[in-house]
């Protein structure tokens, strides 16, 4: 099958590497010509070193590398979704599956990213949203993983399965897309907080009830956007956040840890080279959701604090701790 890959930063390669080792006809494409141009004298990405591009693989600045294609696999930052989808509606096939991979809630109308696509593209192709634990420095070279596809259109979902499933990445499917996007932009928010906490020298403990309790929260909103509850138990939610809250691939979590040290949370972006962190935008429309929702979510609402308003993360955790008692299932008949 013939597929395009729309971005060329790690997980767009990645992606299109997989892609090839599948036997597709692929194509990566740029946003710029020059990085274009350095992909090709070097047949690697310089945030993937080391992974060489087999000659196979084209590179482009032409987004009609998605005329004729199979399936497109959408891999902008997420600020770039909606005009790339729109750029895109002028190319696509009628039908062509569209695979986002792009992780986050658009800033201003904190839209989920599947619905801005949909926004733009309207009837014309199907929408697929895949995530999961899933660093690109790991998939790029080939280590075992799992991640998730969802689409209402079963048939769409199916198409992504196979065309990215090997015995090194392994593909589920679900229908359930809003929860499955709720928890790809969310984890980034916990990561950063959990990074905030090794970087005050908390311990396991901290960063453990976190991670669980910050889990809580994603759930509680996704279920009030219509998600379903056991989404958040998989490889799209607990899975996620497990590994963006541990690891140092993670760019949310390597912010977090600046931003514990006491850096403000625009340090800390300069710092990682001005390298998209996508929870600290998710942040703020996370916060923007809860607020419109009434959905309960502490932990966020404290990350927004630190990352707009300037507050002392210290401070920020002190005040988590002393929140009234509650019963960790939220439900007073638990004890009936």
């Amino acid at each position: 099958m013939r597929a395009a890959v729309i971005g060329s930063g790690a997980w767009g390669t990645a992606l299109a590497l997989s892609l090839l080792a599948n036997g597709h006809d692929t194509a990566m494409w740029s946003y710029t010509e020059q990085e274009s141009a350095v992909l090709r004298e070097k047949r690697e990405n310089p945030m993937l070193p080391g992974v060489v591009f087999p000659e196979a693989l084209t590179l482009t600045t032409d987004l009609d590398c998605a005329k004729g294609c199979g399936a497109v696999v959408l891999a902008t930052p997420s600020f770039a979704v909606r005009s790339t989808a729109r750029q895109l509606k002028e190319t696509l096939d009628p039908g062509t599956p569209v695979i986002l991979v792009s992780k986050g809630i658009e800033k201003d109308s904190s839209l989920l990213l599947h619905q801005v696509v949909e926004q733009e593209l309207g009837e014309l192709c199907p929408v697929v949203v895949l995530s999961g634990p899933s660093h690109a420095e790991e998939v790029g070279r080939g280590v075992p993983t799992a991640v998730v596809v969802a689409c209402e259109d079963r048939e769409a979902a199916l198409l992504a399965q196979d065309l990215f499933m090997n015995r090194q990445f392994r593909i589920y499917t679900s229908p359930d897309i809003i929860g499955v996007e709720i928890g790809a932009a969310l984890k980034n928010v916990i990561a950063l907080c959990a990074g905030c906490c090794d970087g005050m020298g908390c311990g396991d403990n901290t960063k453990s009830m976190l991670m669980t309790r910050g889990l809580t929260e994603i759930a509680r909103l996704g279920v009030a956007l219509g998600a379903r509850k056991e989404t958040f138990a998989g490889l799209a939610g607990v899975g996620d956040l497990i590994v963006t809250c541990t690891s140092m691939h993670s760019r949310n979590r390597r912010a977090g840890i600046l931003i514990g040290q006491g850096r403000t949370a625009q340090q800390a972006m300069a710092e990682l080279g001005g390298a998209v962190v996508e929870g600290y935008y998710a942040a703020a429309s996370a916060k923007e959701l809860a607020d419109r929702t009434g959905v309960e979510m502490p932990i966020t609402a404290g990350a927004y604090e630190v990352l707009y308003e300037g507050g002392d993360p210290r401070q920020v955790l002190e005040r988590l701790m002393a929140r009234e008692r509650r019963d960790e299932l939220e439900v007073e008949e638990s004890w009936i």
